[in-house]
């Protein structure tokens, strides 16, 4: 069976994504998390890294689990109870962890908001909504032809699997659209600063319609979960293709 250098691996990936270029929240910890005996044979893409999706990495037989979020984001000491049978898991099966937060959100090519952009048929894409540290999170479209709400709608339902939630504050025709994906509906006043009348995220808090109202702004909700499974797919996708390995996606919804 081919297998290539875990090492090798993390190496390509940080030079790929260039995760120092972020400023992320401490409990990211972007990069390799979880370190195995030294080779991965095959690759499980997940958006989280829970004891689930190690069950389901382990069950597939993956030795590399490639996330979005990843195994710290809040404290975690102890290790016991269900921790300590997630840690039994990662070294009694040989599965290393690696995670991307934002750069996996914001890359040009591979994040997901570029690889759901190219998803909804929106060209000509731009950076959009800086982060803390100044990097680009988002991409953004100047429709050449403008789209009527209800059919970018459509469209966004069509690719995530559901309808999303729309918040109906701007125009009924959309020109200009921003993508930013994950929990940024907070954002809609930063999104609005930067030039879009219309704002693809993941979720935000009730009270963001009545903002989108004031701010003359559209936005769609498609879910937090739904909206970040590009990233981790087309990173596994590219790793296989480079490495001569094959992988997976594992597919554990949150519903939100």
């Amino acid at each position: 069976m081919a297998s290539a250098a875990l090492a090798d691996i993390v190496r390509y990936c940080t030079r790929r994504l260039r995760p120092d270029a972020f400023t992320d929240y401490d409990g990211a910890v972007n990069g390799l998390q979880f370190e195995n005996r030294g080779r991965v044979s095959r690759i499980a893409a997940a958006v989280d890294a829970s004891f689930t999706t190690v069950r389901m990495a382990v069950g597939a037989g993956a030795d590399l689990l490639v996330v979005h979020h990843g195994l710290f984001w809040g404290r975690t000491v102890p290790w016991t109870g269900r921790r300590a049978e997630l840690l039994r898991e990662l070294v009694g099966h040989d599965l290393a962890v690696y995670s991307q937060h934002l750069p996996l959100d914001g890359h040009p090519t591979l994040g997901n908001a570029a690889q759901l952009a190219r998803a909804l048929g929106l060209r000509n894409l731009r950076p959009f909504f800086a982060g803390r540290g100044g990097e680009w999170l988002g991409v953004q479209s100047s429709l050449t032809r403008p789209m009527p709400r209800p059919e970018l709608a459509r469209r966004l339902a069509k690719v995530l699997g559901a309808d999303p939630v729309v918040l109906p504050g701007g125009s009924d025709v959309c020109r200009r659209i921003g993508i930013c994906t994950g929990g940024a509906g907070s954002e809609l006043a930063q999104a609005r600063r930067e030039g879009v009348d219309t704002f693809i995220t993941g979720e935000g808090p009730h009270w963001t319609l009545a903002l989108a109202e004031d701010l003359g702004v559209n936005a769609l909700y498609g879910g937090h979960y739904a909206t970040e499974t590009f990233g981790v797919k087309a990173l596994a996708a590219e790793l296989s293709a480079r490495f001569r390995i094959p992988w997976l996606f594992l597919d554990h919804p949150s519903g939100l």
